[in-house]
């Protein structure tokens, strides 16, 4: 069993990113694919497809490039099971002076802090990426 399931997944993309691999696979949820879901908006990652083998989801997530380097530089997970981190919408993070973004779990869905930030709402901070 697997302690900290967003944790693993940010871990596989950074390793598959770092060996220069095109696509990663893994287990799927709703949290996993509203992260991705926000990645992919912000153009940090190309595509995810969801992929179901009996009960079974995956999530096959097509990495980003650019000039053989990897789009996402760094990718940090922030609140974890043994700590989580909430914030209020006026001191969610602001990650390298806008050039990256923190993702955050809300009320109203899984979004960017400048999202968040814009709807006047806060809660729990999951990752940062850069």
């Amino acid at each position: 069993m697997m302690s900290d399931p967003i944790a693993d997944m940010l871990t596989r993309l950074r390793n598959a990113q770092a060996v220069g691999e095109k696509k990663v696979k893994f287990f799927a949820s709703k949290v996993k694919l509203a992260i991705l879901s926000v990645l992919e908006e912000e153009g940090y990652i190309a595509g995810v497809d969801v992929l179901q083998d009996g009960v079974k989801r995956y999530a096959d997530v097509t990495l980003k490039y650019h000039q053989d380097k990897p789009v996402i530089e760094k990718i940090k997970r922030i609140s974890r099971p043994g700590l989580r981190v909430y914030k209020d919408s006026d001191s969610l993070p602001i990650v390298r002076a806008g050039m990256g973004e923190a993702i955050i779990s809300t009320s109203k869905g899984v979004m960017t802090a400048k999202a968040a930030r814009a709807q006047n709402l806060g809660g729990e901070v999951l990752c940062t990426v850069e």
